[in-house]
């Protein structure tokens, strides 16, 4: 309270007037364990004493750089030109919270134009919004928009979506009371027979990603048309790396394409800020939450960008808003498109190229040790597969790391039945000396394991 300008008198007022007798009045309806906690903090420190400890914890963090990486699983370590670094820190952008004044925020308007149309032009679609919050969130709207689209109140999603995605989506679902039917995946992949089996006319969309949460690749055109037989949307969360490489969710006939900006130079900062972008067909603009810039001519006929289309509370009645996402991730997605812009479509193939030839060929590597197998073999992928380690993958990972290995994320911390599987990912970073480092660190691993078990038998 020391930094607010509320007098005793004036809370007592406030407090009179929503019928309560104090502040903690307020927070009745919070259980009691979880208002007032028991937390054993430390006793305070002096400032310099504070700075010290914070340093000494901060060197606990090692840097992504310090290890061959081949971590993925959504978050990826992909090479940051310095133009998007030095475009982003210019102070007319990341001193700009968002266009409230859109006429006197050109420069801002026009980046977000540019961030729509590469969205649109790689995804294949005809709109796309200034973006949100990331690839999670943006599949949980277009599963929202699919609803209010069709007026059918659940969806389909394929088993092999990425675990978190799909628990925002349950969390979007609970307060909508939509129905969330999961497509069950065989050999990593959820193809067209297996959407057919599950959508009904109850459905408004299915849900599929390319490539997948396991790196798998499916036949897009085929789940589309699935979809389109039961009046339900298709829905794809994809990368925009392999929008680039292979044919488009918008030229397979997919109705929305949803998914996550990170990858496109954005740092892997413990997580985040991330930028999710959604593009649709022109036929469900209105249904887009968040916010679209257009472009238009002001009265001397000169190029002029505008905020059209904001369905969002802010700006209309609750009940017709399409969402409540008020706002974008206009810096990040800057940054998005300065590496989209320096890149070209020919620079993002050709990094998904390099990606795929160097995950390909670990995989061929690690083949070759007797024990190690890719878990679906006959599973197209482009830079990340699934590995069948011998024994438990945590112990394998563990072990690598000691080495100066990621050597990938152990499926077992989202499924326990996967225990002996790690998901392994390459992208243009990971060099080839250091797809020998894995393949050699990995077979010493499995030969020293084969000795103990042999030992231990003896």
């Amino acid at each position: 309270m020391a930094y607010l300008p509320n007098l005793d008198s004036d809370r007592e007022e406030m407090l009179a007037a929503v019928g309560l007798g104090s502040a903690d009045d307020l927070f009745t309806t919070i259980p009691a364990e979880l208002r007032n906690p028991s937390i054993d903090l430390p006793p305070p420190l002096a400032e310099q004493d504070l700075v010290a400890e914070l340093e000494q914890l901060a060197a606990r963090n090692r840097s992504m750089t310090a290890y061959d990486n081949f971590l993925g699983a959504g978050v990826y370590r992909r090479f940051s030109p310095a133009i998007l670094r030095a475009s982003i820190s210019r102070p007319e952008f990341y001193t700009a919270y968002t266009p409230y004044q859109a006429e006197a925020s050109q420069g801002t308007l026009q980046t977000i134009f540019e961030f729509q149309s590469m969205v649109c032009a790689l995804t294949g679609l005809e709109v796309a919004n200034a973006s949100l919050y990331d690839g999670a969130t943006s599949a949980a709207e277009a599963m929202v928009m699919a609803v209010q689209a069709t007026g059918r109140a659940a969806v389909a999603v394929a088993g092999n979506l990425h675990p978190e995605t799909l628990r925002v989506l349950r969390t979007f679902a609970e307060g909508r009371r939509i129905e969330i039917d999961v497509i069950g995946e065989q050999e990593g992949v959820v193809d067209a027979a297996a959407v057919q089996r599950t959508l009904t006319d109850a459905h408004a969309a299915v849900l599929v990603q390319q490539p997948s949460f396991l790196g798998t690749l499916t036949d897009l055109g085929a789940i589309a048309d699935a979809a389109h037989a039961r009046g339900a949307l298709a829905v794809c969360a994809t990368d925009l790396f392999a929008c680039a490489a292979l044919a488009p969710p918008g030229e397979c006939g997919f109705d929305i394409a949803v998914g996550d900006g990170q990858p496109l130079g954005i740092p892997a900062s413990f997580g985040g800020p991330h930028v999710g972008f959604l593009a649709a067909r022109q036929a469900l603009v209105r249904r887009i939450p968040g916010r679209l810039v257009g472009l238009t001519a002001d009265k001397q006929g000169r190029r002029a960008y505008t905020l059209t289309l904001q369905a969002r509370e802010q700006h209309i009645r609750r009940e017709h808003a399409t969402s409540n996402i008020c706002t974008n991730h206009a810096l990040i997605a800057l940054a998005a498109t300065v590496y989209m812009a320096h890149m070209g479509a020919g620079g993002m193939r050709a990094v998904a190229a390099v990606s795929a030839q160097r995950a390909h060929h670990l995989a061929e590597r690690l083949s070759a040790i007797e024990g190690c197998e890719p878990a679906f073999p006959r599973a197209p992928f482009l830079w990340e597969f699934v590995l069948r380690c011998p024994g438990d993958a945590q112990s394998f990972a563990a072990r690598l790391r000691e080495r100066g290995i990621l050597a990938g994320l152990p499926l077992a911390r989202v499924d326990p039945a996967r225990g002996s599987e790690l998901l392994v990912c390459c992208t243009e970073t990971t060099s080839p000396a250091a797809i020998e480092r894995y393949a050699a660190a990995a077979k010493e691993f499995v030969e020293s394991s084969s000795r103990s078990r042999v030992a231990v038998h003896a």
